[in-house]
């Protein structure tokens, strides 16, 4: 370039690769942090009630424990673990019952039969019906509460290093679904010359690589995940069988049987379809290919939808579909968008016609993925305080707002299309569009005379030898085919309108990025819906009454002589938990009254808990105590108090009180 040339701003070629590194670094920064504050999958089947409850104290051992959950799970043999106060076995280690009924999801797991007295625990782990780990565990006592040896691990299920690995591998398969899908479909609707372009077949065969990899890692680390949580055991032959044979294993094998014919659509697209020149044949080979294309890719998001929240609760039939229909949109829109964003920086023929034709793709994406997001977001949160008050609907708050930032950016990129002409890919010899484009070119051919030597044009046959003239043709002709692409790369680079385009549309690609990750966390969190059900049907039936002591007066008559007086009760602290009973009975003169039997019991008859018997020692004239009383949840409770005041003359009188 002349040292009079017009300054065109900062280098063409650092500009891309600044740019490039700076998508690069905020891709590994958001992952970085949600890999970080993820942590284990959160549960998407929840545990609604047992019998006996948590914390429960029964009179005489059950004979069978059951378990009660939101949604369809898949059991095991040792799904369902009921341990002694030693850590021994309690239940029959037999596999649990299907006990369901209706929409009612429950297990039960028989007991041994003459179980001591003491504190019991009870261990259980399955596999919610979205393919996620579930785990817990709780406690409750036969006769009086005890000490328990019995120590369980603190690693959730699917957690650990095996469970972020897992976790790696999904977003890597929905980052490789998204640039798959997006990439194949912008080149046969948007560009289709992209078909011969070396950027964008790398695009789309990377992404068919780094879903194939991630499908094959999550396959092999499907029974360690929802088991033992070893990388050891991700080649256990009997553990992959076991795997295969749930509904996730077999939408894992699916995926990878679907990803070979994605394999054979690749290679015709960048094959065959690519070198045909004749305009009807490549007409009719692109509409087979997106026939083709679009069968495999509606597979491919199947394997999505029939395994995870689609597959399980309310209106799965229309669900999934919907989840598909969602899951191409997001491809088409966020994978076109990458394809674009390679198309600007790394190729100098694309075209105003193929930017408005994606800008028209983008649009109807929209469409579609509104019409489906607000419909899965009614059937996965289904009330405003799940969406401000659960972690899922939070995120998808996160996700809506995201969208709109991207639409608003989106906005200024369609302006920029609008602006945007063809001048500015130019072959060797067009007209520049710019003051600043048309320096650099004059610059670039001043470049090129001097990066020629003196001697350019080859030698005539007669003035050298015949196997030097070709050698020194094709090193010529190899200058000119650098030098020419140089020159359209820096008339590319110069154009205002184009530079414009490229910076609004990395600033979509970097919020895609976030987007991407935001949905991908939802697919691991529970359902706001399931959520609030398992806490017992919203926050307002869940909030438990304030801890205080509970006082309570109850007169009584038992019918024979000194048969009347006055049962006062108090439970401290008066929440769930252990507390303590005081009884004192005074006589119809006010007095502290002795009787030779005095039982209370309690009973939450919401819950079908109870009764609980207590059985108060004498701890002076008229008053009676029961420490470590366990009240096993809050909620309103009926205490029964019965009173005998001879061998004939017996009263049962009972109250309601809030406890909790």
């Amino acid at each position: 370039m002349s040292a009079t040339a017009p300054y065109a701003g900062p280098s063409p070629i650092r500009r891309p690769v600044a740019a490039a590194a700076l998508l690069a670094a905020l891709v590994s920064l958001v992952f970085g942090l949600l890999l970080a504050g993820a942590g284990p999958a959160s549960a998407h089947a929840a545990l609604t009630g047992s019998d006996p409850q948590d914390g429960a104290v029964v009179g005489t051992a059950p004979k069978e424990v059951t378990l009660s959950f939101s949604e369809a799970i898949a059991v095991g043999d040792d799904s369902i673990r009921v341990l002694d106060p030693s850590g021994k076995r309690a239940d029959t280690e037999a596999e649990p019952r299907d006990l369901s009924e209706g929409s009612t999801v429950r297990y039960g797991v028989a007991l041994h039969s003459g179980l001591p007295d003491g504190t019991y625990t009870v261990a259980w782990q399955a596999i919610s019906a979205d393919s996620h780990p579930i785990s817990g565990a709780f406690t409750f006592s036969i006769g009086a509460p005890s000490e328990t040896t019995v120590a369980l691990s603190s690693q959730e299920a699917g957690g650990g290093p095996v469970g972020v690995v897992y976790d790696i591998a999904r977003y890597a398969a929905y980052g490789g679904f998204v640039l798959l899908v997006g990439g194949s479909a912008f080149v046969l609707i948007c560009w289709r010359g992209g078909a011969s372009a070396l950027p964008m077949q790398r695009l789309v065969v990377r992404g068919w690589l780094t879903l194939t990899v991630a499908t094959l890692v999550m396959l092999l680390l499907r029974n360690p995940y929802t088991s033992s949580g070893k990388f050891a055991d991700a080649f256990d032959l009997a553990g992959l069988q076991s795997a295969l044979d749930t509904k996730p294993g077999a939408a894992l094998v699916s995926r990878l049987l679907l990803l070979g014919a994605a394999a054979l659509f690749i290679a015709v697209l960048f094959g065959t379809y690519a070198r045909r020149e004749d305009e009807q044949e490549r007409k009719d080979l692109t509409f087979g290919l997106a026939v083709g294309g679009g069968v495999v890719a509606a597979g491919i998001a199947a394997t999505w939808a029939m395994s995870e929240h689609a597959s399980t609760g309310i209106q799965a039939s229309i669900a999934m579909p919907v989840d598909v229909a969602h899951l191409l949109a997001v491809a088409a829109w966020l994978g076109g968008l990458a394809s674009l964003l390679v198309a600007l920086y790394r190729t100098p023929d694309i075209g105003s016609a193929a930017v408005r034709r994606f800008s028209a793709v983008a649009f109807g994406s929209v469409v579609v993925l509104a019409a489906t997001g607000i419909y899965q977001s009614w059937r996965q949160v289904g009330s405003w305080s799940a969406l401000t008050g659960t972690r899922y609907g939070q995120l998808l708050i996160i996700k809506v707002a995201l969208i709109a930032v991207l639409l608003a950016v989106a906005w200024f990129s369609r302006r920029w299309t609008g602006r945007l002409t063809d001048t500015s890919v130019v072959s060797s010899g067009a007209e520049v569009a710019s003051p600043g484009a048309e320096a650099l070119s004059s610059g670039a051919e001043e470049g090129d005379a001097a990066a020629e030597p003196e001697n350019t044009a080859p030698a005539a046959p007669d003035e050298a030898s015949d196997d030097v003239a070709p050698e020194r043709a094709a090193q010529l002709a190899r200058q000119r085919a650098v030098l020419t692409a140089t020159k359209k790369k820096r008339i590319r680079d110069a154009d205002p309108e184009r530079s414009g385009l490229r910076c609004s549309v990395l600033a979509e690609a970097a919020v895609a990025v976030v987007l991407l990750a935001v949905t991908t966390m939802l697919t691991s969190t529970e359902p706001g819906r399931t959520e609030e059900e398992a806490a017992g049907g919203g926050a307002a039936a869940a909030a438990p009454a304030a801890d205080s002591p509970v006082n309570l007066s109850m007169p009584f008559d038992t019918g024979g002589r000194n048969g009347k007086g006055t049962v006062r009760i108090d439970i401290d602290p008066g929440r769930t938990g252990s507390n303590d009973l005081h009884v004192w009975i005074d006589g119809s003169d006010g007095e502290p009254m002795d009787v030779p039997e005095l039982k209370v019991a309690l009973t939450l008859e919401s819950k079908d808990i109870g009764p609980l018997p207590v059985v108060p020692d004498r701890l002076a004239e008229g008053h009676w105590t029961a420490s470590g009383v366990q009240i096993p949840m809050a909620g309103d409770w009926k205490i029964d108090v019965t009173v005998r005041t001879s061998d004939i003359d017996q009263v049962t009188i009972d109250k309601n009180a809030k406890i909790g």
